[in-house]
């Protein structure tokens, strides 16, 4: 790791054992939004690692985004994503924005004085992009917004918003585009925070647009691009929730390890039984190979170019997929006390859950992995 990477690391890591870990099962509990955490993180300066410098940030790319997410994970998913989703509304703008667009927004996100977010997700467009129905009409004032954003990571809490909406509905997906828009805009409000079954540290809320008018300058790039632009996004973004479920099984796995050292059963602790070991074992290499694939998508990412969609696809798909094992796990050789909520790995086999789902189901994308295989001229 270069100093950068290992100073991102190392600081992501304090806060989390001196600031996550003692609250998050009062955060999880109360399902209340990390504030205090955020404006620590803010204070370390890590929500200017995935900024350039020129915006105020420090310049640092995929794979040191995805050194904060595991650390933070490893104490609190709730609290990682809440984190994550900033940088995830705050790259829409840095690879598509204006130059005027990324003046005016990023030196805010970067200090971490406003949180971002990105809106694409509706009642009857999860998967299916084309379904969306949320739009926005041209005026001479601008655009006009009409409709509503379902399940938004950071939803009324942050304070800039990259959304997707059909500015050609007769078109689908090809007519979809990006605008920004701001929290306190006239016809913007939010529905009821949801209630979830794991992050339950995240604010995850509806977007409910009704006459909502945005300047035409707060189009990200040109209209119609709005689906090509999120699935560029997601190509980059899907690594971090790899690095999410990275962290996760390995405070998962920490725990299993831990509590196994300690249990008596038989007049031996429990981790001298072959069955136990073999478990343990399983989810130690379940989580290296994770963590090297996740590092390997995001260098891929890092190094330039746009051929990444299936190693980002695969990064997440991977990864997840071994958290919810991994913690389940974890779950089991805990056995009764593992079921409860005084331990942590019933928070985390519930937070897991998510981690399949958001940014594309793990379904969906092992659709989008085999169509790239069937792309590859060597096969």
């Amino acid at each position: 790791m270069n100093d950068l990477q290992q100073t991102v690391k190392k600081m992501a890591r304090t806060i989390a054992e001196e600031k996550v870990l003692p609250v998050r099962a009062e955060l999880d509990e109360k399902e209340e939004f990390p504030w205090a955490i955020m404006k620590h993180l803010a204070d370390v300066d890590l929500f200017r690692v995935f900024v350039p410098e020129e915006y105020g940030g420090l310049g640092g790319g995929c794979l040191e985004l995805c050194l904060v997410f595991e650390e933070l994970s490893r104490a609190c998913c709730g609290v990682a994503v809440s984190y994550a989703a900033s940088s995830l509304g705050a790259t829409m703008l840095l690879e598509y924005g204006s130059q005027e667009q990324k003046q005016k927004y990023l030196p805010d996100i970067a200090s971490g004085k406003r949180l971002a977010a990105f809106a694409i997700t509706e009642a009857e467009a999860g998967s299916d992009v084309g379904a969306m129905k949320t739009t926005a009409t041209k005026t001479d004032r601008g655009y006009v917004i009409n409709g509503t954003k379902q399940f938004i990571t950071n939803g009324g809490e942050a304070e800039i918003y990259a959304v997707i909406v059909l500015t050609a509905k007769e078109k689908g997906a090809r007519g979809a585009s990006a605008f920004l828009v701001e929290k306190d805009t006239p016809g913007f409000s939010f529905g009821r925070e949801e209630k979830k079954m794991g992050i339950r540290a995240s604010a995850t809320r509806e977007l409910v647009f009704e006459d909502c008018l945005v300047p035409e300058e707060n189009i990200i790039g040109r209209e119609g691009m709005g689906f090509i632009m999120t699935m560029r996004l997601f190509d980059l973004s899907r690594p971090g929730i790899g690095a999410q479920a990275v962290g996760l099984a390995q405070g998962a796995l920490e725990a299993a390890t831990g509590y196994a050292k300690k249990r008596i059963q038989f007049g031996q602790p429990i981790i001298s039984f072959q069955a136990i070991q073999h478990m343990l074992a399983n989810m130690a290499t379940d989580v290296e190979a994770a963590r090297a694939l996740v590092y390997a998508a995001a260098r891929t990412v890092d190094s330039g170019g746009r051929g990444f969609t299936m190693e980002s696809a695969m990064a997440k798909v991977f990864a997840s997929d071994v958290a919810m094992r991994v913690t389940t796990d974890a779950v089991q050789i805990l056995g009764g006390v593992g079921y409860m909520r005084d331990y942590p790995v019933e928070k985390m086999m519930r937070d897991a859950k998510i981690l399949q789902i958001y940014e594309g189901t793990n379904q969906v994308l092992r659709n989008v992995i085999a169509f790239e295989l069937r792309k590859k001229k060597q096969f």
